[in-house]
């Protein structure tokens, strides 16, 4: 659904710029959710290679 052209002028003055500043407050907040979460992916996925690599270099115990 998209927004229309003039919403954020009329939210701007029927309730004045703190509304904008919430906004935009919101959308940073997310932005720095979605970089986090990028950030944590990324280590997952080099510790899941590192412990794959140390278990390839390890000695497995010999029975028998």
């Amino acid at each position: 659904m998209p927004i229309p052209d003039d919403f954020w002028i009329s939210l701007a003055t029927e309730h004045g710029p703190w509304v904008l500043l919430v906004f935009y407050l919101l959308f940073r907040d997310h932005q720095k959710d979605d970089a986090t979460r990028t950030i944590l992916n990324r280590n997952t996925e080099i510790i899941v290679e590192i412990t794959t690599l140390i278990r390839e270099r390890l000695p497995r115990d010999r029975v028998g």
